[in-house]
C-alpha cells in the first residue's frame, strides 16, 4: 500500500553501506502540518466526543504525502519532526524569544497526543527532542544525511528552513509544499526575499520576525533588507557601513539597533549540530502494518479514512467530521452555533498607535484566526491606495487601523494614525502567517491591494465563496445581503459616508469616528458570517468544491487580475472610427428604407416606424404602450425579408462594440500599468462558471469578423506571444461521461469528430449541411431546447424539430435517460450537482409560472454539465502556476479565462515547453477527485494576438 518502496530503493536497502547515491530522506515538520490541520476544519469531535480537528486533518494531509509520494519517486526514509518544549538555546541568549506566542487553543492541546499515535499508526519514525526547536533538529539531521550523500526534502513551508536549501543549482536540498504541491529550491528563495539560501539568514536577521518577537531592525522589510544584503554581503557589512549612508530614518534605525540586528541574526540561525537521537538508517520506509493504522482510524471513527484502506467499517462518526477530500459527512445533526451577542458599533476601536495595533496582531494570534478587510480610495485594486484596515477577532471585537485618512487639501487637517509602512511591516507576518486563518469576504480584492506591497494573504476563508457553495441561486452573496439574510443586521452604507454625485467624497476623507463604524463593522459581520457558514459547509455537502476547487482559486484569480492584458490602443482607435463611419452608413440607409429620419437607438421611435409607419406584421405592444423591438422581434422580420430590420441588428451590434469595446477599452487602460485589468466574479454565474465585468471580456463574439477584429487588439509585450488553449468540446465529452453513453464515450475515445458521428447517426450522411445541423442539436440538446425552440434554430417546423430530437433520443437513449433522471431529481432536492458536488438550486422548478417552470428545467438539465465543465477548467487554472513554476516557465503568465478557453503571455521561446505543460494540466485537471471515462482534448494556438492565437 503505501511507503512501498520501489526496486531501486530495495535495492539501496540491501547495500545501503555502500551504495548511498539513491538515499532520499524526506523531513516532515510536524509543528506546521498540525496548525494547517487546526485551521483547515471547523470543530470536530470523534465518536468519544473529543476533540479531533487537527488530528483528522493532520491525518489526512499524511495520507496525502503519502499516496502522492507514491506515485512519484518516492523517498526511501521519512521521519516526522514535532517541537516538544517551548524553550530552546535562543531563550538563554534572548527571554522574550517567542514571548508573544499564545498558548495553544484549548482545544488543539489534547489533540496533541492523538497526533503522535496518528504519526506512529503510519509507523513513521517521530523525533522530538526536549530544549531543541523542530526546525534546529531538521538542520541537524539535513546535515547527517548530506555528509553520507543523500538527497534530502524538507516537507514545509517555513521561511526559516529555506536556509537550508543549498546554493548551487543542482542542490540535494529542497523543499516540498503540500498545500500548494510547490517543490522550492535556490529560484523559490531568490523569488521571495531577493537572495540565495546562503545568505536568507542575514535578510531575516535585518527584517526580523514578529511571530518569533525577533526585533531585528525597525521600519525594515524584506525588500530593504534583500537590497542593503546585496549591495554589502552581510549584516555585519552593512552595519559597518550605516554611518556612510544618507540620511535616513533607516541610517538612523540601523546605527541605533546594531546590536539588536546582531542579536537577531543569531537567532534565526539554525542550529545543526543537534545530538541525533535516532540513526539515519532507522529512518528508512517499510510498508505500513495494517493493524496500528485501522485501530487508530476505527477508535476515532474516520470511516471515510477507513474505505480507503480498505475493507471494515467503523461505528457512525461524529456528523462534525468529514472527509477533506470528499466533503462527504456522516449522517446526524449539524454542529451547533454558539449564539453571539448583538452587534454593537460603540464597542469597536480606532487604532492610531503601534502599541496597540501589537496588541491587536497578539490578540489574532492567540485566537489563531481573524477576519481582515481593506479599505481604499478606489474600487481599482491594482493600484488603489489603503485608507485604512480593519480586524475583528470575535463578536464586537473589532478595530480599524487608518493609515491614509485626510482632507487631500494641503491646508487640512491630518488625523492622528499609523505610516502606512510600518503599521503593513508589523501585519505581513501575521497576514502570512501559515498558523493563522485569515478571514475576508471577497478577498481576491485584498489580495490584489496588498500585492501591491509584496502581501500575500495565507491561509485563508471568504465568506462570499462559501456562500456561494451552499446557496448558489437562492440568493446573492455580497456581505449586506448576506448579513441581513443570516444575522438579522444591516449594515451602514458606503454612501451613507461619502454622499453621491458630484458631492461624494473619498473615504479617505470621512470622519475617522464614522469610518470605524463602518469599517469595523465590515470585519465583524464578516467574521460572523464565517462562524455560521463554516459550520454548514461539511454537513451540507459544499466542503469538498469549496476545497477542490473554488477556495484554491481566490489568490489565482487575484494574480490574473493584478497581471492584466496588454491592448493596442492604436488598434481600437482605428476600429472605433471604422465602426462610426459604418454606423453612419447603416444609419442613412435605414433612414432611407424609412423615409425619414429618427433615433435608430430608441426603441419607441423604431417600434412606431417599422409597425406604425411601415406596417409590418407581428408588432407587439407591451404594458408600457411602446411596441416591441428587441433582438428576437428584429431577427423574425429579418427573416421574413424586411432588409431594414437587419439593418437595424447590424447598427445595434457595431453601437454595442464600438460603446461597450473598442471606446470602452481605451478609457479602462490602468495609466500605471498600461494594461486593462478585468475583474471576475467568483460567484456571478449560478452555475459555477467565472463571469468577468469592467470589461467584460468573455462576450466578444468569436464567430464574426467583427469580433475577430477586437480580439486583434489584444496583443502580447515585445518578444512575448499570446497562447490560447482551449477544451474541445468539454461540455459534448462531459455528458458523454455523465449519461454514459457508450455511441459518444467511444467516437470521443477515437478521436472521432463528435458532430459527423452524430450526423451520421441522425441522419444517416455527412455533409456540410448535416453536420451543421448535428453541432446545432448536439448542443441545443444539452440546454434542453424545446420543438420550437429547435425549429426556430434550424428553420425548420416544429414537428420535424420533434422528429429530430426523438431520433436523437432513440440513437443516445442515455441523454433522454439523463435528462429525465437530473429533472426527477432537481425536483425533489431543489438542486442539482457537478461531479465536484457543487449545488445549482432552482426554486422555480415547481413554479406555477409556465415560462418560469421550463426556463429552470432548461437550466437544470445544464447545470451538472456547464457547472462540471467550469469546476475543471477552474482545478486547472489552480494547478497552473506550480506546474509551470516546477518546469522552469516561470514567465509564462496567465492573463483570461474565457468559459473554455485559458489565454497566456509568454516569451516566444517558452512556447513549446510551456505548451506540453498546459496541455497536461488541462487535460488531468479533473484528477484524482473525479476519473472522467472520456479523455480531454485541448487546442493550443499562439500568435502576436489573441485572434492569431485562434
Amino acid at each position: 500500500m503505501l511507503w512501498r518502496m520501489t526496486d531501486v530503493q530495495t535495492g539501496a536497502a540491501e547495500n545501503a553501506t555502500t551504495s548511498t547515491q539513491d538515499n532520499h530522506l524526506y523531513l516532515v515538520d510536524g509543528s506546521a502540518y498540525i496548525f494547517r490541520a487546526y485551521h483547515r476544519l471547523p470543530p470536530l469531535t470523534n465518536v468519544h466526543g473529543e476533540p479531533v480537528g487537527a488530528v483528522y486533518g493532520y491525518t489526512t494531509m499524511l495520507w496525502k504525502l503519502a499516496d502522492e509520494l507514491n506515485k512519484a519517486d518516492g523517498p526511501t526514509h521519512m521521519a516526522v519532526v514535532l517541537d516538544k518544549s517551548g524553550t530552546s538555546f535562543r531563550n538563554d541568549i534572548y527571554d522574550q524569544y517567542k514571548a508573544n506566542r499564545p498558548e495553544a487553543p484549548e482545544d488543539l492541546k489534547p489533540q496533541f497526543p492523538m497526533i503522535r499515535d496518528a504519526t506512529r499508526a503510519f509507523s513513521l519514525p517521530l523525533i522530538e527532542e526536549e530544549n531543541v526547536e523542530a526546525d534546529d533538529m531538521i538542520a541537524s539531521y539535513t546535515r547527517a544525511a548530506l555528509e553520507q550523500g543523500w538527497n534530502v526534502t524538507i516537507v514545509s513551508s517555513d521561511k526559516d528552513l529555506m536556509q537550508l536549501i543549498e546554493p548551487s543549482d543542482d542542490s540535494r536540498v529542497d523543499m516540498l509544499d503540500t498545500m500548494k504541491n510547490v517543490r522550492m529550491g535556490r529560484t523559490t528563495v531568490e523569488e521571495k526575499f531577493g537572495v540565495g539560501p546562503e545568505k536568507l539568514g542575514d535578510v531575516l536577521g535585518l527584517m526580523g520576525d514578529s511571530s518569533d518577537n525577533i526585533p531585528g531592525v525597525p521600519g525594515i522589510g524584506p525588500k530593504t533588507a534583500s537590497k542593503l544584503i546585496n549591495e554589502h554581503g552581510d549584516i555585519e557589512s552593512v552595519l559597518e557601513a550605516a554611518p556612510d549612508m544618507k540620511k535616513s530614518k533607516m541610517k538612523e534605525n540601523l546605527i541605533e539597533f546594531a546590536e539588536q540586528a546582531r542579536l537577531s541574526r543569531v537567532l534565526v540561525t539554525l542550529r545543526d549540530d543537534c545530538p541525533l537521537p535516532d540513526t539515519l538508517e532507522s529512518f528508512r520506509l517499510q510498508d505500513i502494518p495494517d493493524g496500528p493504522l485501522r485501530a487508530f482510524l476505527e477508535h476515532h471513527g474516520f470511516n471515510s479514512l477507513l474505505k480507503k484502506l480498505g475493507g471494515g467499517q467503523a461505528e457512525p462518526q461524529n456528523p462534525d467530521v468529514a472527509d477533506s477530500e470528499s466533503g462527504a459527512p456522516a449522517t446526524g445533526e449539524a454542529p451547533k452555533l454558539v449564539e453571539a451577542p448583538p452587534i454593537d458599533r460603540s464597542a469597536y476601536e480606532c487604532v492610531q498607535e503601534l502599541e496597540r495595533l501589537d496588541e491587536w496582531i497578539a490578540r489574532a494570534r492567540d485566537k489563531g484566526f481573524f477576519a481582515v478587510d481593506v479599505e481604499t480610495d478606489s474600487l481599482e485594486s491594482v493600484t488603489a491606495r489603503i485608507v485604512g484596515i480593519c480586524l475583528a477577532t470575535g463578536p464586537n471585537e473589532a478595530c480599524y487601523v487608518p493609515l491614509g485618512h485626510g482632507s487631500g487639501d494641503m491646508f487640512g487637517e491630518t488625523p492622528d494614525q499609523i505610516d502606512t509602512a510600518d503599521a503593513l511591516a508589523r501585519l505581513k507576518p501575521l497576514l502570512e502567517d501559515d498558523a493563522v486563518l485569515k478571514v475576508g469576504q471577497n478577498l481576491k480584492y485584498d489580495m490584489t491591494v496588498l500585492a501591491q506591497h509584496d502581501i500575500r494573504i495565507a491561509p485563508f476563508d471568504d465568506t462570499l465563496v462559501m456562500s456561494f457553495n451552499l446557496d448558489a441561486g437562492l440568493h446573492g452573496h455580497g456581505m449586506d445581503e448576506l448579513s441581513k439574510l443570516h444575522l438579522g443586521h444591516e449594515c451602514i452604507s458606503f454612501k451613507s459616508l461619502t454622499g453621491t454625485g458630484k458631492k461624494a467624497i473619498s473615504f479617505a476623507e470621512v470622519p475617522l469616528d464614522k469610518a470605524t463604524e463602518y469599517a469595523a463593522e465590515d470585519a465583524d459581520v464578516t467574521l460572523r458570517l464565517w462562524e455560521i457558514l463554516r459550520l454548514r459547509m461539511a454537513p451540507e455537502q459544499a466542503s469538498r468544491v469549496y476545497q477542490l476547487v473554488d477556495r484554491p482559486l481566490v489568490p489565482v484569480i487575484a494574480k490574473m487580475e493584478e497581471t492584466g492584458v496588454l491592448v493596442d490602443r492604436e488598434e481600437l482607435s482605428r476600429l472605433s472610427h471604422s465602426f462610426a463611419e459604418n454606423m453612419e452608413k447603416l444609419e442613412a440607409e435605414i433612414h432611407d428604407l424609412a423615409g425619414e429620419k429618427f433615433a435608430i437607438g430608441s426603441p419607441k421611435q423604431l417600434g412606431e416606424i417599422l409597425f406604425g409607419k411601415l406596417g409590418l406584421k407581428g408588432g407587439k405592444k407591451g404594458k408600457s404602450g411602446q411596441y416591441s423591438t428587441d433582438v428576437t422581434v428584429l431577427e423574425r422580420l429579418a427573416g421574413d425579408g424586411e432588409p431594414i430590420a437587419q439593418k437595424v441588428v447590424d447598427w445595434r451590434q457595431l453601437s454595442k462594440l464600438k460603446s461597450t469595446y473598442t471606446d470602452a477599452l481605451q478609457e479602462q487602460i490602468n495609466a500605471k500599468t498600461g494594461r486593462v485589468h478585468t475583474s471576475y466574479s467568483l460567484s456571478g454565474a449560478q452555475t459555477g462558471r467565472l463571469s468577468s465585468t469592467e470589461p467584460n471580456l468573455q462576450n466578444i463574439p468569436i464567430r464574426t469578423e467583427i469580433g475577430r477584429q477586437i480580439r486583434q487588439a489584444f496583443v502580447a509585450a515585445p518578444g512575448n506571444v499570446i497562447l490560447a488553449a482551449d477544451y474541445s468540446q468539454i461540455e459534448l465529452r462531459l455528458a458523454a461521461h455523465i449519461a454514459d453513453v457508450d455511441t459518444l464515450k467511444a467516437a470521443f475515445a477515437a478521436g472521432e469528430d463528435i458532430h459527423n458521428r452524430t450526423a451520421q447517426e441522425l441522419f444517416g450522411s455527412v455533409d456540410r449541411d448535416t453536420r451543421a445541423r448535428a453541432k446545432t442539436i448536439n448542443f441545443a440538446i444539452l440546454y434542453g431546447i424545446s420543438r420550437w425552440g429547435l425549429a426556430k434554430r434550424l428553420e425548420v417546423d416544429p414537428d420535424e424539430a420533434q422528429e429530430m430530437i426523438d431520433t436523437y433520443f432513440e440513437r443516445f437513449p442515455g441523454i433522454n435517460q439523463y435528462i429525465s433522471t437530473t429533472l426527477q431529481s432537481a425536483r425533489e432536492s431543489g438542486h442539482t450537482e457537478t461531479l465536484f458536488g457543487r449545488k445549482t438550486w432552482f426554486e422555480r422548478l415547481r413554479s406555477q409560472n409556465q415560462a418560469e417552470r421550463q426556463g429552470s428545467e432548461r437550466a437544470a438539465i445544464n447545470a451538472p454539465i456547464q457547472g462540471t465543465s467550469a469546476d475543471i477548467i477552474k482545478r486547472a487554472m489552480a494547478r497552473m502556476g506550480p506546474a509551470l513554476d516546477d518546469a522552469g516557465l516561470g514567465e509564462v503568465r496567465m492573463l483570461m479565462q474565457v468559459h473554455d478557453e485559458l489565454v497566456f503571455e509568454l516569451p516566444e521561446s517558452d512556447v513549446e515547453a510551456a505548451s506540453d505543460v498546459i496541455c497536461t494540466v488541462m487535460s488531468g485537471a479533473a484528477e484524482p477527485a473525479v476519473r472522467l471515462s472520456v479523455p480531454l482534448d485541448v487546442d493550443i494556438g499562439t500568435g502576436k494576438s489573441w485572434d492569431e492565437a485562434h
